[in-house]
Parts: C-alpha cells; structure tokens; sequence
C-alpha cells in the first residue's frame, strides 16, 4: 500500500493549509519519511489507515484554530487511531486517558461522560488535535517518534504559532510541554498539566480547570467558545 504523502494536491486539507505547507511536503526529509512509511508497511501493521494520516488538518482549517491540543502518537490498537489526538473511532472502548479528559471535563465544565471517545466535533469547532507522531505500528507505542515526523509536526506549531494570535495551547505531560519554546507565550495563551494518563493525572491533570480557563480566554478575546460536551 503507498503511503500519500505527496502530491499534496490529493491530501484532502483545507486549502490554507496546503498554500502553506506545499514547499514542505517536497523537502527531503518529507520525501524520506514517505519512504520510510512504504518500508514499514510491508512488515509492519501501521495506524490510523491512510486516508486519516492527516485528519487532524482535515478537520480543522488554519483560519478556524482556536485550541491546539498536544498528544504524543496515535493509539495501536487495531481500529483506534483516527488522526486525532486522543480521540478513538466509535465503537471502540474510551482509552484511560480520554476517560480522565472526561472525567475532568464533568467537574469542570459540567459535561456529561459521553458513550463513545470520537472527538471530530471538537475538530471542527477549531481544536486542532495534533500528535506529534502521526502514525505508529500495532502494538508499538512512539514506534514513529524518530522516522521525520516531529520535524513536520514541530514546523505546523511554528506555522500556526507566527500565523495565528490568540490561540491557547493545552500542554499536558512532558512531552507536549517541551514543544513549549515553539509558542510565543506573548500572543497565545499556554495552559499546562500533568498528563491525563491514569499514572499522572492525579498529579495535576484533575483540577486543572483548562477546558473552562480556555473557554474564559477566547471569550476574552471576543472569539467564541468551545462546545466540549460530546454527544452521543
């Protein structure tokens, strides 16, 4: 199976983002990661499918971000990942740390725990939900942390970091909070916690109060809210 990373005429982005990363998909190391993808699938089961590699600027237009929402790499299991940080297809079981981004979203907003972990309504209001590592093999959690694709992804936080004000950046866990030198803490809000996982969030991811804090600041900032609450 080839691996669609260029042209990037047939990725189905919205139009801003593909005037904006065309020079980027034709660099070397974009061209190397290709490769590198079509190498790994002959051996290897990878997710999300690839028609959802690029879900997470599918969904949400450069113009429509307000949220940026950091994960590490999609889920491994088989049918999980849908190119959306966090997020699973429905019919899946909700994953642990989407169960505290739930839970902490009840006590913090007043949302009810939705029965499904797909966060596509999020996208589309303008969360970009954006892994660092867009793809992974089965059962190999961070299996694609060194194949190219924090160089791309690095280069879309800068991107919307110099195109975009006002945005806030939901930062949980070390990993997503070492990608805080790329934003500029002067034109964006930058929210950070402890990881939603099970062994952290105890640790300062419950009671953080991000989804009601953001909310308060794009109201601020006379843009409109977010509506957290996932139905079902």
């Amino acid at each position: 199976m080839s691996v669609n990373l260029k042209p990037l005429a047939s990725i189905a982005l919205s139009d801003d983002w593909k005037t904006l990363l065309v020079e980027e998909f034709a660099f070397d190391y974009m061209l190397n990661l290709k490769q590198k993808l079509i190498e790994e699938r002959k051996n290897y089961q990878i997710f999300p499918p690839d028609h959802q590699i690029f879900n997470a600027l599918s969904h949400t237009s450069v113009s429509q971000i307000k949220i940026v929402i950091l994960g590490q790499d999609p889920y491994h299991g088989i049918g999980q990942a849908n190119g959306l940080s966090f997020s699973v297809n429905k019919g899946n079981n909700i994953p642990p740390s989407l169960k505290n981004i739930f839970k902490e979203l009840n006590r913090d907003v007043g949302c009810s725990i939705p029965n499904h972990g797909d966060l596509t309504s999020w996208a589309k209001q303008g969360v970009l939900l954006l892994n660092t590592s867009l793809t992974v093999r089965q059962a190999e959690p961070a299996s694609h942390a060194k194949i190219g694709w924090e160089i791309f992804t690095n280069r879309l936080i800068e991107i919307i970091n110099l195109q975009k004000e006002n945005l806030v950046f939901l930062l949980w866990g070390n990993h997503a909070q070492s990608k805080d030198q790329l934003i500029d803490g002067t034109k964006h809000l930058v929210l950070k916690a402890a990881h939603p996982s099970p062994f952290s969030a105890h640790q300062g991811f419950f009671g953080c109060k991000h989804f009601s804090l953001a909310n308060q600041y794009l109201i601020q900032k006379g843009l409109g809210p977010i509506e957290w609450q996932i139905t079902d």
